[in-house]
């Protein structure tokens, strides 16, 4: 019996951190993470918003990830 399961090509994770150092550690962390299942950054997209009820900064970020080639 051959046993093959289906690759991953793509995959988009997001991340929310209360600073901008918090958020580059947690992508980082699933970058190395994502290179053991052969996926590498296509692209990245991030911004800064506002909670309107605390005034706080909240750092936002969706990773898109895909295959190697």
């Amino acid at each position: 019996m051959i046993f093959q399961p289906d690759t991953l090509k793509d995959k988009v994770e997001f991340f929310e951190a209360a600073t901008l150092q918090l958020l580059e550690k947690q992508i980082s962390k699933k970058i190395d993470d994502n290179q053991s299942i052969m996926l590498e950054v296509h692209n990245v997209s991030h911004q800064l918003t506002i909670d309107p009820k605390t005034g706080k900064k909240i750092y936002t970020a969706a990773v898109h990830f895909k295959q190697k080639q």
